[in-house]
């Protein structure tokens, strides 16, 4: 008989293993070695908290990603986020402010939350929000940046607040860096990491993984140069194709297969690494994590959304609380119906899906509206 599939068991010895994992990576750095045991302390209590809320009935997943500004500066090609119009380039317009996003950290502190992802645009740009989560001991908060942003005021917060952990976005090498970020950025994404190096701060790259650069980003002389630089996490992320244009770049079953394996290899030889594949295995994780069942996605005006690549939102932050948004009728209803084990190609089945998930919202304001 096939054992059944314990999220929640899975999600905590997911915490565990990252915690544990990054503890190892900083054992020659005492200031953030020191910061990691404290909040391994704070994990434990973190992953009790979320165990005794799921035997109550509200499943607490221990990630967020909070996309904090829809501002950026640069026009990376291929970006969803320009693509769904969730990054545009006119003034914001109606976003969260500082102290509501510091609200929202605080009660994902209080219901165990202990990752929370901050993206953007640039997230750079909302220094009042990054040193709000910096006030958030119990949360680690990475912060996925294109680098430019970076000056001495953030090298000081980053070395006072070790659970700001900034992620660069870098893409390979010069060639296909500059090609996709711009002329210069990848110059300046790694003169940023001479000066952490420099300076003893930990920080990560992020690499969207397309068929055309699978080959470099996964290699063993590009981890290499990475963990020479001082690079103590990487994140592949799959590409998403989010035009028709763009779909032979998603990687298939042979890139996927290809990536796993080589990950695997690479994660034995550089055990002072942490090294993490979005969406990796999901078959071992019964389907996609989002929409609850492992993470969801805050958008900068409130909107709680399944994830990133799934901008539909039934519910707001604004107005209600982490607690409420956490029981959305489209999370439910995504995980109900198994829209999130469905097969897709590229990194993300709610885009591929997204006629079924706009179907599920309009059945859902059907139904409000038949209520009224």
């Amino acid at each position: 008989m096939k054992e059944t599939f314990d999220l929640q068991k899975h999600i905590e010895q997911g915490v565990e293993k990252i915690v544990s994992d990054t503890i190892k990576a900083t054992l020659k750095n005492p200031k953030e070695s020191a910061f990691m045991v404290r909040f391994a302390a704070a994990s434990r209590k973190a992953s009790k908290t979320r165990m005794k809320l799921e035997q109550e009935g509200l499943h607490v997943p221990g990630f967020l990603i909070a996309s904090i500004t829809s501002s950026c500066n640069l026009h990376c090609a291929g970006c969803y986020s320009r693509c769904n119009n969730a990054t545009v380039d006119a003034a914001p317009v109606e976003q969260l402010s500082r102290d509501e996003w510091l609200r929202v950290f605080r009660e994902a502190d209080e219901l165990g939350v202990s990752f929370i992802m901050l993206a953007g645009g640039e997230p750079m740009i909302r220094r009042d929000v990054i040193e709000a989560a910096g006030s958030m001991q119990n949360i680690i908060f990475p912060v996925f940046t294109n680098g430019t942003f970076i000056d001495e005021r953030y090298f000081k917060l980053l070395d006072e607040c070790r659970n700001l952990v900034p992620v660069l976005s870098i893409e390979g090498g010069r060639e296909i860096t500059d090609a996709r970020r711009g002329e210069g950025i990848y110059d300046r994404v790694t003169a940023n990491m001479k000066r952490f190096q420099e300076k003893g701060l930990i920080f990560g790259a992020s690499i969207t993984v397309t068929t055309e650069n699978v080959q470099e980003v996964i290699s063993e002389a590009f981890v290499r140069g990475l963990a020479e630089q001082g690079c103590k996490l990487v994140i592949y992320v799959e590409f998403v194709p989010v035009t028709e244009e763009a779909m032979h770049l998603a990687p298939g079953e042979k890139e996927r297969a290809y990536m796993a394996e080589a990950v695997d290899a690479l994660r034995s030889r550089y055990d002072d690494m942490v090294l993490l594949s979005f969406p990796g295995d999901e078959l071992a994780m019964g389907g996609c994590m989002a929409a609850g069942r492992e993470f969801f996605h805050i958008n900068s005006h409130g909107g709680a959304e399944p994830c990133p690549f799934s901008p539909y939102s039934d519910i707001n932050v604004k107005t209600t609380s982490l607690r409420d948004a956490m029981k959305s009728q489209l999370f439910d209803a995504l995980r109900e119906k198994h829209v999130l084990e469905e097969a897709h190609v590229g990194g993300c089945v709610l885009f591929t899906q997204r006629a079924q998930v706009e179907q599920i919202m309009a059945d859902i304001a059907a139904s409000r509206n038949a209520e009224t």
